[in-house]
């Protein structure tokens, strides 16, 4: 091989929770975020919080775990939550192990838009990951969209959409827009554990 130049972009690491704190995290309203925190991780519990910086295109690396649950306790019942990438478009979070053909609201789905194409959940009482790719839409001068939002997600290393094209904002999303935005992580009635989340 003959290389004539090579240039190397650096990325920055931005960490988003280590464990201890939740100082790159606030409320919706821009108030402090007050999930508690123990043990490492995070409990979704108290409202929805976002991160404080904003992001284009970016790579995140997140954890999350789901509880047992009894067998009585269904669907969207099971740890409904989610990573909401520049507040617009949710990957779905849900205790999902065992569904043979998962829907476009389990784990894995950009939600009510695409299923994941391999259902890679480990069961509950254990933790998960996802890894993320994301690649903002993009707009002209004009604020016209002339492309969509793209997003690749491997959950617990198996990649289960790649380079999918998001047509619009999913289920409560926020409109689109050309400028960076601020991701989220919701709460629900059943709170979810969280941990080791950083964007490149």
């Amino acid at each position: 091989m003959n290389l004539d130049s090579l240039t190397v972009t650096p990325t920055k690491r931005t960490t988003l929770f280590d464990g201890t704190d939740l100082d790159a995290w606030e409320a919706n309203d821009g108030s402090p975020a007050k999930w508690p925190v123990a043990d490492g991780s995070v409990e979704s519990l108290g409202g929805d919080i976002r991160t404080k910086e904003k992001f284009g295109d970016f790579r995140m690396h997140a954890e999350w775990y789901q509880p047992p649950y009894p067998p009585d306790v269904t669907g969207q019942a099971r740890g409904n939550s989610g990573v909401y990438i520049q507040e617009r478009y949710e990957l779905q979070v849900l205790e999902s192990f065992g569904v043979d053909v998962p829907a476009t609201n389990d784990a894995g789905s950009i939600y009510l838009r695409k299923a994941p194409d391999v259902n890679a959940a480990t069961p509950p009482g254990t933790w998960q990951s996802y890894d993320i790719e994301f690649r903002a839409a993009r707009f002209d001068s004009d604020g016209k969209k002339v492309q969509d939002a793209r997003v690749t997600l491997r959950w617990n290393g198996r990649t289960v959409h790649r380079n999918v094209a998001i047509a619009g904002p999913t289920g409560a999303g926020r409109p689109e827009g050309p400028h960076r935005a601020t991701s989220s992580c919701r709460t629900t009635e059943t709170p979810v554990r969280t941990r080791g989340s950083a964007t490149s």
